[in-house]
């Protein structure tokens, strides 16, 4: 029975992971006491200890329990921004070909993709792939995100604000053009250039949509038809599906999937312009339910175990 242990376990990503992991019988759960939860040489013990250690910690910290893990047998998972684009770290997106997902398979080092970035590489990287759009395209991309994106301060602002004030509305974020995501949607997806990138988030507790518009006229090849087949022939699993389907009012609402760890894509548009489209729960396929499909692949067992589809 595999040894399991969250460091992190009291945050927003690390409690739906250890909510999804605590009625499981084929893993062992270790965790610390309330006192020792933030003390370097308990948490050294427990990440040392573990076969698999979620790391569920700000950017500095998660660099420095990697730094803890003497254990070569230790894999990390690690939902910060961290080692995203790190060497030697296997990028946690494995929809996106069989070699990531065998990589992760064997991998002692899983990087979980960002929650913006999950929706923006899913839809770019395949047009890559496919030779469809070309690695100097100059893009752009809309992403709105439930409030729970923002962790345990950001929930407690939301949640204490009421209906009055400047929380009531959108607000986009990331003005600088700088945000964290970017050097991540940039690599994976071999582009020459980060898009141009306008996250906003709204009083929602959790769901996501990312949009990246195109004009069909800058492809270096197809059409809307064939980017559809493309998504279709690669996303055939259970947890990131090609649907192309509008809410019943012909709306695209954030929210539809909140609560699960399923991506559904679409492709919306005319003849000359298409919406590409990813909506998921950032808390989901964004966050922890990503940490858990790559701890599955790990164990080797059904990737969907323990999610919600």
């Amino acid at each position: 029975m595999k040894k399991i242990f969250i460091d992190g376990k009291a945050g927003t990503t690390g409690l739906r992971i250890y909510e999804r992991l605590e009625a499981r019988h084929d893993i062992k759960l270790l965790t610390l006491s309330e006192e020792d939860r933030k003390n370097p040489d308990a948490r050294k013990q427990m990440l040392n200890e573990a076969d698999i250690a979620f790391l569920c910690l700000p950017d500095d910290a998660a660099r420095e329990a990697v730094s803890m893990v003497e254990n070569p047998d230790t894999v990390v998972i690690d939902t910060s921004t961290a080692h995203r684009t790190q060497d030697g770290w296997v990028y946690g997106f494995p929809e996106l070909s069989e070699k990531i997902f065998e990589e992760m398979k064997s991998s002692k080092r899983i990087a979980v993709p960002g929650c913006h970035a999950s929706g923006f590489i899913a839809l770019v990287y395949p047009l890559i792939e496919a030779g469809i759009i070309d690695s100097g395209a100059k893009l752009t991309c809309h992403s709105i995100t439930g409030y729970s994106g923002g962790g345990k301060k950001m929930i407690a602002q939301y949640e204490e604000s009421g209906e009055n004030g400047l929380l009531s509305a959108p607000r986009q974020y990331a003005l600088s053009q700088n945000h964290k995501h970017l050097a991540e949607m940039k690599k994976v997806c071999s582009l020459d250039n980060a898009p141009i990138f306008c996250p906003i988030v709204s009083n929602f507790y959790s769901g996501m949509a990312v949009t990246v518009p195109l004009f069909l006229s800058e492809l270096k090849r197809g059409d809307s038809e064939a980017i559809k087949e493309i998504y279709r022939e690669k996303y055939v699993g259970e947890i990131v599906k090609y649907s192309g389907v509008a809410d019943d009012d012909g709306m695209f609402s954030a929210a539809a999937l909140s609560g699960r760890d399923s991506m559904e894509i679409s492709v919306f548009g005319c003849d000359e312009r298409i919406l590409l489209t990813a909506r998921y729960d950032n808390l989901g396929k964004g966050a922890s339910g990503a940490a858990v499909e790559a701890l599955n692949i790990v164990l080797g067992i059904e990737t969907a175990a323990c999610l919600e589809i």
